[in-house]
């Protein structure tokens, strides 16, 4: 038994031996076929290497070539350029060096006329010298003479034709502007219809009997005193029958007194702490008034988005006149004359408005602050940021300044249509009557002036001038002269025309 496990586990020894012999041979034929198929892929790996080695070779030999010759190429081109470029720059050299020549030649020859020139005028001038004493001599006249008669003598001729130049000018002006102005003027005058009752400047107040002057002059004239203390303005108690006057510079102040006089003669009871509350309470009432005429002119000329105190400002001028014209009235005529013009022009109306509706707004404060009321109203309306046109509306609109804007013009013109209406504006005999006599002084201060006289209420003068002393051209240049004169030393509502009048006879008498 034992035998028979001894030769099967070496008969197992030696099958596990055979085994392993048999694994390692074959394992060393796989590695052997293994290692020269690598042998082979490397082979054949480094003659396609060699090849595109060989491939990328050429190829760079060849774009060698190709950039040396492109390179070669580009020189050559560039040489020949080059060489053309010297070739004109050696021109243009050889050109230059001949012009100079020239240039050369010609300098030499100028100097040469030059000198000849200088030569020439130098005899010009001496045979000049001989001509003129000779021509002096001949004349008898020096040349100082001879230059001022000539000079007298263009500029006689030049005055005439600018003479008539200038009436040719204002003939067409006349044919052209004058009829459209009329219909424009009177257009705009007829749509606007407005009251032209003078007002007067001192107000009276009604008192039932004559025994009431006895009550408001009150026990030694206490009741008097506190009115006119409290109003600031004078009563003037005299032999008219049951009235009594109120004066005051200040048409406001006199509106308080007279409504405060009519309360307490109503009321019946007169005394100091009377007057005192009524005055008071008339203020109020008056203020009121102000503001509700200033609203008033504005809905009536359409003007909105004026300040509060501009309102304020323009119901002031209710009470306020110029030559008897009412200044409220007058500025809301002006307003809507001047919106009527801006519209028939093609300018902005509600602009023009404006303008005129302010135009006066200085006056409501003359009282107050010293000065024109033109530089007031212009002050006033810088302080309420009024635009620059508006401004300068009122500040043209006496010739202050001159009107640079359609506005202004638009303006003044309205100003003047509203104060020369017929019955607008009054002004006291004395003055009248020195304004006439001032234009005809003025007209009389000219050389020339035969007569003077002012007609038509001053708003024209007719000026007789002297024949001998006064052409026909020196006709226009007196009469516009005397125009200037005018308007620099007068002030007149309106407007004045300056009349001319030349007139020469002749007689003969037959025998």
């Amino acid at each position: 038994m034992l035998p028979a496990i001894i030769s099967g586990v070496a008969a197992a020894v030696i099958f596990f031996f055979v085994g392993f012999f048999l694994r390692k041979v074959l394992a060393e034929k796989k590695i052997g076929s293994a290692e020269a198929e690598v042998k082979r892929m490397v082979e054949e790996g480094k003659k396609e290497a060699e090849a595109a080695k060989k491939e990328i070779l050429v190829e760079a030999k060849d774009e060698a070539f190709k950039i040396k010759n492109d390179a070669e190429r580009e020189a050559k081109e560039r040489r020949g350029e080059v060489q053309r470029q010297e070739r004109r720059i050696s021109q243009k050299e050889e050109n230059l060096d001949r012009k100079l020549e020239n240039l050369e030649k010609k300098e030499e020859t100028l100097n040469n006329k030059i000198k000849e020139n200088e030569e020439r005028r130098a005899v010009i001038e001496q045979s000049i010298v001989e001509q003129d004493e000779l021509l002096q001599k001949i004349a008898g006249m020096s040349m100082e003479d001879a230059k001022a008669e000539l000079m007298e003598r263009v500029e006689s001729e030049n005055r005439h034709e600018m003479a008539m130049k200038l009436s040719e000018l204002e003939q067409e002006y006349k044919e052209s502007a004058e009829d459209k102005a009329k219909n424009l003027i009177a257009m705009a005058i007829q749509r606007c219809a407005a009251d032209s009752g003078s007002e007067q400047t001192v107000s009276v107040g009604d008192l039932p009997n004559d025994e009431m002057k006895g009550r408001i002059i009150g026990r030694e004239g206490r009741n008097i005193r506190a009115i006119e203390t409290l109003t600031g303005v004078d009563l003037i108690i005299d032999d008219t029958p049951e009235a009594i006057a109120i004066s005051t510079f200040d048409p406001v102040r006199r509106e308080v007194a007279r409504l405060a006089l009519e309360k307490l003669v109503s009321d019946g009871r007169i005394h100091p702490s009377r007057v005192e509350e009524m005055v008071e309470k008339c203020r109020k009432e008056v203020d009121t008034a102000i503001k509700k005429a200033g609203e008033q002119a504005t809905f009536e000329t359409g003007i909105h988005g004026l300040n509060p105190e501009l309102i304020k400002l323009l119901g002031r001028l209710k009470y306020r006149t110029s030559y008897g014209q009412n200044v409220l009235r007058h500025s809301v005529e002006v307003s809507l004359i001047s919106g009527m013009i801006a519209s028939e022009l093609g300018v902005d109306a509600v602009t023009a408005k404006r303008a005129g509706l302010l135009h006066d707004i200085g006056k409501a404060m003359t009282h107050e602050i010293d000065g024109s009321h033109v530089q007031i109203g212009v002050d006033i309306a810088r302080k309420y940021k009024e635009s620059k046109e508006i401004i300068h509306a009122i500040e043209a609109h006496h010739g202050d300044v001159e009107p640079s804007t359609y506005i202004a013009m638009i303006v003044q013109a309205a100003d003047a249509i509203s104060a020369a209406r017929p019955g607008a504006r009054r002004e006291n005999l004395e003055n009248y009557i020195k304004r006439l006599q001032k234009l005809e002084e003025i007209a009389t201060s000219f050389e020339g002036i035969d007569k003077a006289f002012a007609i038509q209420a001053g708003r024209e003068v007719r000026i007789m001038v002297k024949p001998d002393q006064v052409s026909d051209d020196d006709m226009i240049f007196l009469a516009r002269d005397i125009a200037h004169k005018v308007e620099s030393e007068l002030e007149y509502p309106g407007q004045i025309k300056i009349n001319v009048v030349r007139e020469t006879r002749q007689s003969e008498y037959a025998k």
